[in-house]
């Protein structure tokens, strides 16, 4: 089985040592040339932060901290290290959001994964991803180029012309959305097009049914998926086995240090247990330290059969921001998470919202060892302390609540 390079198979403790020797000097370029994070690391001495348990000290910056932090020092909220005249791109992302691409081959490092799914130099493929305002067109081409390949920049839309292009050139590799990858074979049938030649997908942006990728494995083509956003670039992405199955979860890019956070903290989570993605980057143009993605996932414990050692991830498993208004009051998982940190007792805890709008009910739901006298009396005190909302406590044993990552379960029907 072939690897991209030797990263991919280096011990796992090698990879490990290798970056936190790196984390020190990455922390200290940003705080010195990205005023956003001089700002946000003023009190952090960057040669102290050369462990998880330090990193893990470091403020959080979530994406949904983009919006304000740009508007307060435009384009890029003072988090780029590089100045925008000297990026080779800058992004517009609904918002508005402004993501920047710098000048380096594979910046957003996308080649791994296009090389996991198949695709190998001398490739022709068909990027069908957005190339206007949004970044996605420009990532994979990048990465494709970098391997090797001939890129042809189809876009999204224009069906047809996709089929044709596909058949005439006899394209073998497409990257896209799983739902545009059905369309295009859908079209193909329809214009009776053969596109047998069509062997290799790179998908992502959406969720791929099983039965998606099941009906394109009939037709002859592997799909494959990859995770990454517009301000990281490359996240995680699937990997195959030795016989073509498609092992499970995503094998984490090797130039990134993730960590699974409980939502609205910085504290990481218990191995398995689900969480925020956050991740700290190596890139020296926009070097996003503790950044919060805002989407829920979880470690994968066993190694993955590909050969590959480096951590896996279960994939993208919903969004941790579950901010919620409560009687036109807004509740948000800081909040739950500040409850449950003024009691010791509490081990996790969970806010459930029943009810109809208007008249909704509150319970607290929070893992505890046995019934501590006074307890349930004193979080009561503490959600009207924090919330400035009234609601009920229920205890359940260590290990009850689901590991799904919610910290606010809202149940309530809308219209």
């Amino acid at each position: 089985m072939q690897h991209f390079d030797v990263l991919e198979t280096r011990a796992p403790a090698a990879r490990e040592a290798a970056l936190m020797a790196a984390l020190p000097a990455q922390v200290a370029h940003a705080k010195k040339n990205a005023p956003g994070f001089g700002r946000i690391l003023a009190a952090i001495d960057p040669a102290g932060v050369n462990s998880r348990a330090a990193l893990a000290k470091l403020p959080v910056t979530r994406k949904s901290d983009l919006p304000e932090l740009q508007k307060a020092s435009p384009p890029l909220g003072g988090l780029n290290a590089t100045p925008v005249a000297k990026m080779a791109k800058l992004f517009v992302s609904p918002g508005p959001l402004y993501e920047p691409e710098g000048t380096g081959g594979d910046w957003w490092r996308t080649a791994r994964a296009l090389h996991a799914a198949g695709v190998r130099a001398g490739d022709l493929v068909i990027n069908t991803l957005a190339y206007h305002f949004v970044p996605a067109g420009s990532m994979f081409e990048s990465g494709a180029r970098a391997i090797g390949c001939t890129v042809v920049p189809a876009g999204t839309g224009q069906t047809e012309m996709q089929v044709a292009t596909i058949r005439d050139l006899q394209i073998a590799s497409f990257v896209g959305t799983p739902s545009f990858l059905k369309l295009i074979v859908e079209k193909a049938e329809e214009m009776k097009a053969d596109i047998g030649c069509l062997k290799k997908a790179l998908v992502g942006a959406e969720y791929l049914p099983p039965a998606l990728r099941d009906a394109m494995r009939a037709r002859g083509i592997q799909v494959l998926q990859m995770y990454g956003t517009a301000d990281l670039g490359l996240i995680a992405y699937e990997t195959t086995a030795a016989d073509g199955t498609v092992n499970e979860g995503m094998m984490l890019e090797e130039a990134l240090i993730l960590e699974i956070v409980r939502p609205g903290t910085g504290d990481p989570v218990a191995p398995g247990e689900v969480g925020e993605i956050v991740i700290t980057s190596f890139n020296p143009d926009y070097p996003l330290i503790r950044f919060g993605t805002g989407d829920l996932s979880a470690v994968l414990a066993a190694p993955s059969p590909c050969g590959r050692t480096n951590v896996r991830i279960k994939g993208w498993m919903g969004r941790a921001d579950q901010t919620t208004k409560v009687r036109a009051m807004f509740v948000t998982p800081k909040q739950v998470n500040e409850i449950a940190r003024r009691h010791s007792e509490v081990q996790r805890a969970r806010l459930v919202i029943e009810g109809e709008t208007g008249a909704e009910r509150m319970t607290l739901k929070c893992e505890v060892a046995g019934t501590p006298a006074g307890l349930a009396e004193a979080l009561v005190a503490s959600i009207r302390d924090v919330t400035k909302l009234r609601g009920e406590v229920v205890f359940v044993k260590p290990g009850d609540l689901p590991n799904d990552g919610k910290v606010i379960d809202d149940l309530r029907k809308y219209g």
